[in-house]
């Protein structure tokens, strides 16, 4: 695979460590507005949707960044071939080479329906296909056409997958509650723990209960063990084996063990395989979402996601918002020794939007070794965390406030709330602490301050902050669902930068695989008497411990 072995051997690497030197923990953000009034104008870029003809803005100006830093991270990416990455993508390259395969995610948000080849043969039909068969079949779920094996409609969905598969159907369904059909219950299960099971089953009815199984391959054991579980339940209530073709679905290209199953054919939901995981709710994968927002409203996402595409793909880098946050990113990795990163939504819909993005980030970019196969000189992948604010500063904000550590934070907020209780009493609450937070994270408390409130002397020390933490602030119109698209994307193209910086695949998970090998083999083990001594003396111990207390094989 062509590109650099290490990133550190750039020029502009060498560059922004020669600049880091001068600037490093001298810089203190707070001086740095005083001396600019204009900084953040300079600093902060609009993204203007034209799927919905709303704009986002990303303000940048509370980062570690003055006019010398801009252009020497341009540079670095403009080095590590960012642009041309980025344009192998949207061409169908097969730039995850390792599993020689494209990674065409962005396709299947082509709503503008532009020329889009694998392989010299165009997907646009292909994908086109399969939206045309969620909207059909969405719609007749949600009028009441589609019936269960006794007459009655469906008022129930249960999603089984995970990874990937569960993540963003979890967190977009959520996010976009108010957007959801009244009525309408939607289960997730994704842990092989049976309680995740048990609990959805027992919240539902089988006469109105539509499953749906997402497995690419339909042989994910997690996925076909609850699949599985769900249809035993479902056969001891229903006629017959028949009536799995009106409540069993499948997200699947595997025909063979889809129809094996008992699923009917017609109700399976294709996907290619240059549609990774962790990037497929765009795809049938996304038919949970569909069914629970509409169609129309699961185009508009789309739509929303295909503007920042457009924007990342068109965009020169200097105002590239995508590839500025992703440049930020490898800046407080690399130079600052950053290894953590918050995402703190102040919408509470959002709840399980940072726990999409850590498998996003941390399944892309946790990886050590570049294209070229050398173990990599510098940090990559920072751990990405998160949970909605306000709540989240009532449990670790203190951390970030007075901590040892450098957490470089983003903050996401929308001016216009679906519920605006109390003559929108809530919303402007939240957006004061929205503000507040990340002015107090950069100008801190001085001493001088503390003791002109009257501390006691012994108490100063405790009550100052040193502030000059950096955040990037995000402000939205509302959370629609062309907003969340973009937000989405926003996050995938960050993500991509970062991986180029550093050199490495972003597009493949080996680091999965040996775990579940290792589970396999232990599995047979635990399905057989006896006590086992095949592993290391912990593994074999917890292993006869757990047989003894679990009653055996």
């Amino acid at each position: 695979m062509p590109g650099f072995s290490q990133a550190n051997e750039l020029p502009a690497w060498k560059s922004l460590m020669d600049h880091h030197d001068k600037l490093g923990r001298g810089m203190v953000l707070k001086a740095e507005f005083e001396k600019d009034p204009e900084r953040f104008q300079k600093f902060s870029r609009t993204f203007k949707n034209d799927a919905e003809g709303s704009e986002i803005l990303f303000d940048f100006s509370k980062n570690f960044l003055t006019e010398d830093t801009l252009p020497l991270l341009v540079k670095l990416a403009k080095e590590a071939n960012v642009e041309q990455l980025r344009d192998d993508m949207f061409k169908g390259e097969k730039i995850n080479f390792t599993e020689d395969r494209a990674v065409y995610h962005v396709a299947l948000r082509n709503t503008k329906n532009d020329p889009m080849q694998v392989d010299g043969k165009s997907v646009v039909e292909e994908v086109n296909g399969v939206l045309e068969h969620m909207k059909e079949f969405s719609e007749q779920i949600r009028s009441g056409e589609w019936k269960g094996y006794s007459g009655k409609p469906i008022d129930t969905i249960i999603n089984i997958g995970i990874g990937g598969s569960d993540l963003g159907p979890v967190m977009v369904s959520e996010a976009l509650k108010p957007y959801g059909k009244e009525g309408m219950k939607l289960h997730f299960v994704s842990n092989i723990d049976g309680t995740h099971i048990a609990e959805a089953l027992k919240d539902s009815n089988p006469e109105t209960t539509l499953f749906l199984i997402a497995s690419k391959t339909f042989t994910t054991a997690e996925t076909t063990t609850n699949a599985n579980t769900a249809k035993k339940w479902f056969l001891e209530k229903a006629p017959d084996e028949k009536a799995i073709a009106k409540h069993f679905v499948a997200l699947s290209t595997n025909e063979k063990e889809v129809e094996k199953f008992g699923i009917d054919t017609k109700n399976m939901f294709g996907f290619a395989d240059w549609v990774g995981g962790r990037y497929s709710v765009w795809s049938a994968i996304g038919l949970s979402v569909c069914l629970y927002i509409g169609y129309e409203n699961f185009h508009q996402f789309l739509a929303g996601a295909n503007a920042m595409d457009r924007h990342f793909r068109e965009t020169p880098l200097e105002q590239n918002i995508p590839v500025l946050g992703g440049l930020l990113s490898v800046w407080y990795s690399d130079f600052f020794g950053a290894q953590t990163h918050l995402v703190a939504p102040f919408d509470q819909y959002m709840h399980r939007f940072p726990a999409y993005l850590q498998q996003l980030s941390m399944e892309s970019n946790g990886k050590a070794i570049t294209r070229s196969g050398d173990y990599v000189k510098y940090t990559t992948g920072p751990i990405l965390f998160g949970e909605p604010a306000t709540n989240a500063q009532h449990s670790f904000f203190q951390l970030l406030h007075q901590g040892t550590k450098l957490i470089p934070a983003d903050f996401i907020m929308a001016a216009e709330s679906h519920n605006p209780v109390e003559g929108n009493l809530h919303q402007r609450m939240l957006a004061s602490n929205f503000f507040a937070q990340s002015e107090a994270l950069m100008i801190g408390k001085t001493p001088d301050t503390v003791k002109a409130e009257g501390a006691p002397e012994g108490l100063v020390p405790h009550k100052v902050f040193l502030g000059n933490r950096p955040t990037t602030s995000i402000l939205a119109q509302k959370i629609t669902p062309s907003t969340l698209g973009a937000l989405i994307a926003y996050y995938e193209h960050l993500t991509f930068t970062e991986g180029a910086i550093w050199n490495i695949n972003s597009f493949d998970q080996w680091g999965v695989e040996l775990g579940k090998v290792l589970a396999k083999n232990i599995g047979k083990e635990l399905d057989q008497s006896g006590k086992v001594d095949g592993h290391d003396s912990s593994t074999n111990g917890l292993i006869n411990a757990f047989k003894q207390r679990s009653g055996g094989a």
